[in-house]
């Protein structure tokens, strides 16, 4: 698996919220093949895996998910209900974004800092209710 990291912030300028985040993008894994289910390659047998599916992670909260760049992040969220700061969702908009335009392997050239002025300031990171939560925590 690459890993790349970047971190967000709303401004250079002034008190802010900062993001760190991870993006994995699988490599040799794809050759990777099952001890159990007929040698069929490890991924396939997950049953849904795409080279296109790539793993995001909240360096801060340690929490993360697969998604599929190009979809709806807040769906995605909502989704897997995982613990993130509050830039996680305006930066895995924009990280959408740039791989709309550039494909998964662009990934790599992509800036390391992303200044996300219209995102919402929070002193605190949350989970957003998803199928099994039944709530808002905050961290």
């Amino acid at each position: 698996m690459k890993t790349y990291q970047f971190e967000a912030r709303q401004s250079a300028e002034g008190l802010c919220s900062h993001g760190k985040f991870m993006v994995g993008v699988f490599d040799d894994e794809w050759a990777w093949r099952s001890g159990v289910d007929d040698d069929r390659p490890l991924l396939q047998a997950c049953g849904w895996w795409h080279p296109d599916h790539v793993w995001v992670v909240d360096l801060q909260t340690g929490e993360g998910c697969y998604v599929r760049p190009g979809g709806y992040a807040h769906a995605d969220l909502q989704k897997h209900a995982v613990w993130v700061c509050p830039l996680f969702e305006p930066w895995l908009e924009w990280l959408y974004e740039q791989v709309k335009e550039t494909g998964i392997e662009g990934i790599g050239g992509l800036p390391r800092v992303v200044d996300l002025p219209d995102a919402e300031f929070s002193f605190a990171g949350y989970r957003r209710p998803g199928p099994d939560t039944g709530g808002n925590e905050t961290a």
